[in-house]
This record gives C-alpha cells, structure tokens and sequence, in this order.
C-alpha cells in the first residue's frame, strides 16, 4: 500500500552509495557511506522536515568542533538537460550543502538536504491519504567525509581531541 498519513512517514536509512561521475577530487569517493532521514509527506512537511533536519545537522556537526556553513547547491545533473535541472534545482532553492573543510586545500560538502518535490511521489506513485501526490526530502549526512573532517579540525590522536566531542562520538 503506497498511501501515506497526512502528517507524513520519516524513515532513517543508513547504506552504502555508489556513484559513476567524474571527478579528480579524491575526497569525492565513488563509493561511501550515507546516514540519512527521509520524509515522505506534505509539500509544507517536506520543507519543513528539510529546513529542521538542516539547522539541526549544522548544530550537531559544530558540536563536534567543525566549522560548518550552509550553501546552496544542486546535484551534478549531466549534459544540457542537466544544466537546466540544475538551474531549476537552484532557482527553487531546492538543495543545499553543509560545508566544512575536509582537506588543507577545500571545503567539501559533508551533508546534504534536499526537497524532491513531487518527483518521488510521482515516480512511485506515492499518494497521501487524502489522494495528493506526495512530496519528499531528505538530509543525508556523508559518514567518511565527516571523518575526514574531524581529523583534519582535532588531529590523528583522538586523546587529544576536546573532550566534549570525544564524549559525543564516544571515543
């Protein structure tokens, strides 16, 4: 059954990604690890789950001592077609990146939070209770990059690190 509440489902998905895309950045891996939040709703609860899980995920990874900030973005869409999806996607300020440096040389994206509109639901054919199409977004934060971030901020002796991060991660 692909009817859902009107308040909408949340799911917390953790797996492995793969991506096929060009890249010389050896931070950007084509296989990694992802913990994300899903939610599948409203078009009002899919921003609003973007938005809190946003603000959210930046106060946790400050938390941890990372200097993070907020940027728009969109996925790297291919081809012609894709240069309009992506004109599209920053235009409805649909994505945005968290951002911390995960190297000596960039800033890399660590976290990712997205509003897919009614693509998914469309796509899947996911209807809420009341017939509407449903709207979906996501926060999905990248596991290794955040690795790398934190021991490119605290070093390679997590004895060392501050205390209250070392509580946080359990270390």
């Amino acid at each position: 059954d692909t009817t859902i509440p009107i308040d909408g489902l949340l799911y917390e998905v953790q797996a492995y990604c793969f991506r096929h895309e060009p890249s010389n950045d050896p931070a950007r891996m084509q296989s990694f690890r992802q913990h994300e939040f899903v939610y599948l709703g409203t078009p009002l609860g899919a921003l609003e789950h973007r938005d809190k899980w946003l603000a959210r995920g930046c106060e946790l990874l400050a938390d941890l001592g990372l200097s993070v900030e907020t940027v728009e973005a969109n996925d790297p869409f291919f081809g012609r077609a894709g240069q309009l999806l992506a004109a599209g996607q920053r235009a409805k300020k649909l994505k945005y990146e968290i951002v911390a440096p995960i190297s000596s040389e960039t800033p890399g994206a660590i976290g990712s939070a997205n509003c897919h509109e009614d693509h998914f639901g469309k796509s899947y054919e996911l209807k809420l209770i009341d017939g509407s199409t449903a709207h979906t977004a996501c926060i999905g934060f990248g596991l290794e990059r955040i690795t790398l971030a934190l021991l490119l901020e605290h070093g390679m002796q997590f004895e060392a690190w501050p205390a209250e991060t070392r509580e946080r991660l359990s270390l």
